[in-house]
């Protein structure tokens, strides 16, 4: 088990927030007509500049311009309408309403990670622009912030194919604001609950009368944890520049930058006193099984890329997409040993982690557009690369216990831990090296379109140091190939069933007691639906049906220790997922996901067969509504609002209890406020709420270590476009 699992440790448009009358799909008009002479509408149509991808852009789920109606497999896309609309501060948020997709797997107060759980597998690791954010399997995960994204895509199931090594459920990539020629400038202050203060700012353009353009995001912001006596602080600085080098040649240079002082807690409580019965009495949303005085993450992260896109001819281009990261994180923390008969007394050890991290990643991509008879072929032809040198350091130690209805929170002395010479004490060096070959053939005969594609993948990983106080020098070595078919066929009338077969793989670190490397996991999904486009464009939707089996699966050698390991498991997940989006009328927009799955260990030499993993709600439902006002005096409103049920999930491993199922609502009110006097045109006020009537949920990775769900939050923002 990985550190990280445990508990303890094409032009593509999209409108800028006064601008939606003129983009998506989805989309009328936010801005009402006001008391001036010139509507609202009219001036937002005046200045109606919009977003346009440059020629570096790819769909996440064919690395080609193919739109998401047309792609054979599921395939969700979140935004810059649906990011504003809903006021999400961070990926998690983004992702409440989507399906097939759990996120916040840590609780409300759990902020410095991104952790989702898709067609009932988690994911740890993000792409960001199409390249993946390397993460080292311990506690040092990149966290993009939302403030810097266009849109959020969720490319469901096996990813393999496209990107290498990752889980059988699918992969979200994150796609950043870029530059753009034409000016558009945002600044917006923020506040709200937990004394949250926020400032930031966008700003893009031309340089001048230059080949280049630019886009600089910025964000410092700061509040109270959810959890008594830890903080949240952030900032951020994301410049990119576009170079027309000519007019077949762009160059984009792009630099993030964020520093986190303080990611508030990491610890857990016990179920009891939570969901389960406590004789003493229960937790309230802010309860903190840690010290203060032993509580900190500190993590910086620095990403260097570019992006090279030159068009060879008519038909032809190739892209080179590259990122260096140099990052690093220190944590402070404690983790639950026990919980005593007492229901009250709890045993703690302190721990520390130390890591650093120093990678690149890269994708070369040689795209291009042939016919053999009246076929279309959109071929492509990739060779990426990626590699990680992580540092990483642990420590370990019990303290005092902690009395859960009389908690003191400041018993450490820091000067008495010794945080050395322990049976985890652990200090090593991980190294990663993984290249990739893959070809596609994207085909399109009329309504129909295919889509065929393979990889070759050589993986290399080593250990070597202390760990767990004893010495390691582990290599793994192997290679995989994966494969993806599909075909989806436009009947004219809005409807495209598809079906499409795809594999995955996963590498596994560790050997069996006879000293044998493990085999990658691997993954195959069927799946079949229908999706859906109005001629209008005003309706969209889809239904998809999906079976996975991941095979390999690490689990206990019957005839060894309870340390030992063999891969004798096999995890299967079948679900349904439905999705529909309607422009109801000129003013209201409308909402609906349904998620269902059946996830179960099918094998399993640990008394698990048959069981549901955590973290996998049966069945989520969501739905959400905009409605603009255009007339009177409440001209310039938009009001927003959704739902959210996520249901019953397993406590532990073992199914031994459930963690009950929640429900929740958000609301959203916006007012241009140039309905109050051309003065103001431009400025825009937002009034959030998430989780309206403080509905407490819960998540489990067993019964000692639960988390709360984000209770309530209200957040007022002031924004100004020039």
């Amino acid at each position: 088990m990985n550190r990280s699992d445990h508990p303890l440790s094409g032009a593509r448009f999209k409108p800028r927030l006064l601008a939606m009358a003129v983009a998506t799909a989805f989309s009328t008009p936010l801005i009402a007509a006001s008391a001036d002479e010139t509507s609202v509408s009219d001036r937002v149509q005046a200045q109606g500049d919009l977003v346009i991808y440059n020629n570096t852009y790819r769909n996440t789920a064919t690395k080609t311009a193919l739109s998401a109606e047309e792609t054979p497999q599921g395939y969700s896309i979140v935004d810059q309408a649906d990011l504003d609309m809903r006021n999400a501060d961070s990926v998690a948020e983004a992702l409440r309403y989507s399906t097939g997709v759990n996120t916040e797997l840590r609780g409300g107060a759990v902020t410095r990670l991104d952790l989702f759980s898709i067609r009932g597998f988690i994911n740890y690791q993000n792409a960001y622009d199409g390249l993946p954010l390397i993460f080292n399997d311990w506690n040092l995960q990149p966290q993009i912030d939302a403030k810097v994204l266009e849109q959020v895509e969720v490319f469901k199931g096996p990813t393999s194919t496209l990107y290498g090594s990752m889980p059988p459920g699918g992969m979200v990539n994150l796609i950043s604001k870029q530059p753009q020629t034409e000016s558009a400038h945002s600044v917006e202050l923020a506040t709200g609950s937990r004394n949250k203060i926020e400032a930031s700012f966008d700003s893009a353009g031309q340089i001048g009368e230059s080949d280049f353009s630019y886009r600089v995001v910025g964000l410092a912001s700061e509040e109270d944890s959810q959890a008594d006596t830890a903080q949240d602080k952030r900032t951020l600085i994301a410049p990119s520049i576009d170079w027309q080098v000519s007019e077949d040649t762009l160059v984009n240079f792009n630099l993030y930058y964020q520093d986190d002082p303080a990611m508030g807690v990491y610890t857990t409580l016990p179920a009891e006193g939570m969901f389960r019965d406590n004789p003493n009495g229960e937790f309230d949303q802010g309860s903190f099984s840690g010290d203060k005085n032993w509580n900190a993450y500190e993590r910086e992260v620095t990403l260097v890329g570019y992006k090279i896109n030159h068009q060879l001819n008519d038909n032809w281009t190739v892209l080179q997409n590259v990122r260096y990261m140099d990052a690093s994180a220190y944590q402070e923390n404690t983790y639950i040993s026990s919980l005593e008969d007492d229901m009250r007394t709890l045993n703690r050890n302190a721990y520390l982690t130390d890591e650093t991290s120093k990678a690149i990643a890269l994708d070369n991509q040689l795209s291009g557009i042939v016919y053999t008879g009246d076929v279309e072929h959109n071929l492509l032809v990739g060779l990426d690369y990626q590699k990680l040198k992580s540092d990483i350091r642990y420590e370990d130690q019990a303290i005092a216990t902690l009395d859960l209805f009389d908690r003191d929170n400041d018993q450490l002395d820091r000067a008495t831990l010794d945080m050395t010479n322990t049976a985890y004490s652990s200090d090593f060096t991980k190294e990663t090296e993984q290249t990739g070959f893959y070809l596609q053939d994207q085909m399109k005969v009329g309504s129909l379109v295919l889509i065929a594609g393979a990889r070759y993948d050589d993986y290399k990983g080593t250990e070597k140091g202390k760990k767990y106080s004893q010495e390691t020098d582990t290599k793994l070595t192997e290679t995989h190939t994966t494969g993806r078919v599909g075909a989806l066929y436009q009947l004219g009338n809005g409807l495209a069933p598809f079906v499409s077969y795809a594999e995955s793989y996963q590498p596994e670190t560790g050997v069996t007691r006879n000293k044998e490397a493990f085999e990658a996991s691997t993954g195959q999904q069927w799946e079949a639906g229908i999706k859906y486009k109005s001629a209008d464009r005003q309706v969209t939707g889809s239904l998809v049906a999906y079976q996975i089996t991941k095979d390999n699966v690490p689990t206990r050698d019957p005839n060894g220790s309870a340390y030992d390991l063999i891969q004798a498991g096999e995890v299967e997940s079948k679900g349904i997922e439905a999705e529909l989006q309607a422009q109801i009328s000129d003013n209201l927009l409308v909402s609906a996901y349904y998620t269902r799955q059946d996830v179960e260990i099918t094998k399993d030499n640990n008394g698990l067969q048959g069981k549901t993993p955590v973290w996998v709600p049966e069945q989520m439902l969501s739905a959400w509504a905009q409605y603009d006002i255009y007339t009177g005096s409440l001209a310039g409103t938009t009001l927003s609002s959704g739902i959210r049920h996520i249901g019953e999930a397993q406590m532990d491993a073992a199914n031994s209890d459930t963690v009950p199922s929640a429900t929740m609502m958000d609301l959203s009110v916006a007012y241009d406020l140039a309905g109050l006097s051309p003065d103001a045109y431009g400025a825009t006020a937002r009034i959030s709420v998430s989780n309206v009537f403080d509905e407490a949920s819960y998540t489990c990775y067993d019964g000692n270590n639960c988390w709360f769900g984000a209770e309530r939050t209200v957040e007022a923002s002031l924004k100004y476009d020039f």
